[in-house]
């Protein structure tokens, strides 16, 4: 339909110490802020093969930690975890 919409997300990203790269996107879905959805999508580049099979959840859990600490989610929603985990 070629609508738009502004100010419904935040891209943060991140350089760990040894160059490798992670950037975690929030985003607002949902038709106003009764109800509204807040999306948290997670991205980290990973050159050590060894850890290529580790499950998302163990490899992103510290980035998910630091990302939620840092734009305070759980005091803005009083939610202590998320509702759906995909």
């Amino acid at each position: 339909d070629g609508s738009t919409t502004s100010k419904q997300g935040l891209v943060l990203n991140f350089q760990y110490d040894n160059g490798d790269e992670a950037r975690v996107v929030f985003r607002l879905s949902g038709t106003g802020s009764a109800g509204a959805t807040i999306r948290m999508y997670l991205e980290k580049y990973e050159k050590d093969k060894s850890k290529h099979e580790e499950s998302a959840p163990v490899a992103l859990k510290s980035l998910a930690e630091r990302a939620i600490g840092l734009v305070q989610l759980q005091e803005l929603t009083g939610r202590e975890s998320p509702s759906v985990i995909t």
